[in-house]
């Protein structure tokens, strides 16, 4: 959509020096000048796309918790199954059909060699195999290209219809499940391609089998549509390629860009595209097939002519629709990679990229029916073309013969289904927009090439960058990321989305579509912005409030342990003044034994005592065993005081403590000065505790 024009001034000569230098950009000679290739190595490595298809096989058949190695994949171990189905290796080496994966989901009950007779009746040899299961009732959607019934429709394949029945397993109630068969395309074309040998099933040789055309036009009824649609864009948005303002058009400057009459013409274009009713179409076809394997249990075959167009656009879509997983990041990858990838949309062709030599694909469909009604007798596929220098738009349709933007068609289809159920998806209309850029840029090589098979055989996996890789990069910054939907509510939508017909009209997609020619009008994200900001601010907040919990935690716990040490400083406390008062008591009661005997105790501040001896020291010791005469009266006092109270005394009245200060209180002291020590180390009589 994005038109872009260079001016010269007159007469120089880079015009054309311009011109081809832009030629070998946009329309590459070799393979291995894609950018890809050219820019050199890339530091987002890709893992094998063959290990991430068995890790999906093992998920749909209920075997998760397995995961797949290169290692399994040599050995040939991945063939693991269920009650139902199992993962085959009968196209392991791309035999069988070169445009299928490696490893096919198939019915337990159908053997690999009646798979390989099954594929002679597919064109192509793309026969039918299991996409997804329901992991409750047993319902598949299954996929093929269109049967080989020849130009009388008479011809029957006993291996294909034994293989399409084996899809439709039993009921819990015993009954045989109903098996509808989707054609994708309309009726007129799928006869008309009974002329080539192809054609569609009849009903009375598919048991319990309901066939039904959808009515999507082919390839060329697509390109065609987008090059109207890109026209009607530029001519009539904010500034188109020609400098002129869609204002000013038909010589008017009123609003609708000239008068009511050519803004009606200009609504007109924009309908006569038809690119809105071929989105449509195909979000109306997927619809009906997810409604009839969620609501009737049924099971669904889907195939247009070769299988790897319309088919991949209805079953990837009905995928999407069925399981809430594919709604996520990681599943939209594994759904891309399996049914567009893995089984074999050419988008080498279909984007415009050189492949490889030798590689083109043959068409199976005899008549081409254009838009115009015009229909093309040629039954060889060109090789792929490049895109062309674009103005005029209509140019391209007749220069690449294979290009059409079906891929795109189909991400216009799920930003459709995003604006629908806003809730219902992990990715925003930003992370498409920046995944189609990527995936048209060429600047990885996950989309190179037309099959698994041609990317494995130039190895492209090893060569170039990984897309997914360099998306998940982006987002490393976590949910703030404009990749995100700030609006997802997984638990909201966990099971199918089954829109109503009515709410199948789309409209253009805008931030795709209109960002170049309307980009003001094309911010229809700028909601999801706000909002997001207003995500990341509750983050922060958030993030603030859980700081302060954990500071306002720190303080309480430091609380707690001050507490806890004021209680143990209160404890001491206690204790020590149940010792202080249990001291004070003994000291008293030491005080009295001592007055009792006749002498008087003085205690200083220190802790320190005086005895100081009474003259009627005599008269109140009786007791004594020594009596006291002339001016010894107060040393012999104090000797029968200490031969009363020290428990050193011997037997015969001598000393054990010769060195002490009672011992030689008579030449060293007037008084006798005591301390508590030498109390504590008295032995007193219990009879002294008296209580006062």
């Amino acid at each position: 959509m994005r038109i872009i024009v260079f001016g010269f001034r007159p007469r120089t000569k880079q015009r054309r020096v311009i011109f081809d230098a832009l030629q070998r950009c946009i329309k590459p000679a070799r393979f291995w000048d894609l950018y890809a290739f050219a820019s050199g190595p890339s530091r987002f490595k890709n893992t094998s796309p063959q290990v991430r298809l068995l890790d999906e096989y093992f998920r749909l058949i209920g075997k998760g918790s397995y995961r797949a190695s290169i290692n399994m994949i040599e050995s040939g171990s991945f063939t693991l199954s269920n009650d139902l189905w199992r993962i085959s290796s009968v196209n392991f080496n791309y035999k069988m059909c070169q445009s299928y994966p490696f490893a096919l989901l198939v019915p337990n009950i159908v053997s690999d060699d009646e798979l390989l007779q099954a594929s002679n009746f597919r064109a192509r040899g793309r026969l039918p195999v299991v996409s997804w299961c329901h992991p409750g009732t047993g319902a598949v959607l299954a996929r093929s290209s269109q049967p080989l019934v020849g130009l009388m429709m008479n011809m029957r394949s006993n291996m294909d219809e034994k293989l399409v029945a084996a899809l439709c397993s039993k009921l819990d109630d015993g009954l045989q499940r109903k098996l509808y068969i989707a054609d994708a395309r309309p009726r007129k074309n799928a006869l008309a391609n009974g002329a080539m040998g192809g054609g569609s099933e009849s009903s009375s040789n598919y048991f319990q089998s309901e066939i039904v055309f959808l009515g999507i036009d082919n390839i060329h009824a697509m390109r065609e549509s987008y090059a109207r649609l890109r026209e009607y864009v530029d001519t009539h948005g904010r500034a188109s390629s020609d400098g002129m303002s869609s204002f000013l058009r038909h010589g008017a400057s009123t609003w609708g860009g000239g008068n009511l009459s050519s803004m009606s013409t200009s609504v007109s274009t924009l309908g006569d595209s038809g690119w809105l009713l071929h989105v449509q179409n195909v979000l109306a076809g997927s619809a009906w097939i997810a409604a009839r394997i969620a609501m009737e249990m049924a099971s669904v075959l889907v195939h247009c002519s070769d299988g790897w167009d319309r088919t991949s656009q209805l079953v990837s879509l009905a995928n999407l629709l069925l399981d809430p997983y594919y709604r996520t990041f990681a599943g939209f990858q594994a759904l891309i990679e399996k049914d567009w990838l893995a089984f074999g949309h050419p988008f080498s062709d279909r984007v415009g990229m050189p492949s490889l030599p030798g590689s083109g694909n043959m068409p199976s469909e005899l008549s081409r029916q254009s838009s115009i009604g015009s229909f093309s007798t040629s039954s060889m596929r060109q090789s792929s073309g490049a895109f062309t220098s674009q103005p005029p738009a209509s140019s391209q349709t007749h220069n690449s013969n294979n290009y059409s933007p079906i891929f795109l068609q189909w991400i216009d289809c799920v930003s459709q289904l995003l604006r629908m159920y806003p809730s219902a998806f992990e990715f925003s209309a930003a992370f498409l927009v920046d995944f189609m850029d990527c995936m048209l840029s060429c600047g990885f090589g996950n989309f190179f090439c037309n099959c698994e098979k041609e990317r494995l055989q130039c190895n492209v996996f090893e060569a170039c960058g990984c897309l997914w890789e360099y998306l998940a990069d982006l987002r490393k910054s976590g949910g703030s990321h404009v990749h995100y939907n700030p609006f997802y509510e997984p638990l909201k939508h966990n099971g199918p989305l089954l829109p109503p017909a009515a709410a199948l009209a789309p409209t253009l997609w805008p931030q795709f579509h209109l960002r170049w020619a309307c980009p003001e009008e094309a911010k229809a994200g700028e909601i999801e912005e706000q909002c997001r900001k207003i995500i990341m601010k509750n983050s922060e907040m958030q993030k603030a409030k859980e700081v302060a919990e954990r500071k306002a935690k720190e303080i309480i716990n430091a609380m707690e342990s001050l507490n806890a040490e004021l209680r143990m400083e209160k404890q001491q406390n206690n204790s020590a003044m149940n010792i202080a008062k249990r001291t004070s008591k003994e000291n008293m009661a030491i005080k009295r034994a001592i007055q009792s005997i006749g002498y008087k105790i003085h205690f200083s501040s220190n802790g320190d005592c005086n005895v100081d001896i009474e003259s009627n020291t005599l008269e109140a010791a009786p007791n004594c065993l020594y009596s006291s005469t002339g001016d010894n009266d107060g040393i012999n006092a104090i000797g029968r005081v200490c031969e009363t109270l020290c428990p050193f005394r011997s037997a015969d009245g001598g000393c054990r403590w010769p060195n002490g200060d009672c011992a030689q209180f008579g030449s060293q002291f007037v008084g006798l000065k005591a301390n508590f020590d030498a109390f504590d180390q008295l032995s007193i009589n219990d009879s002294y505790f008296k209580s006062e």
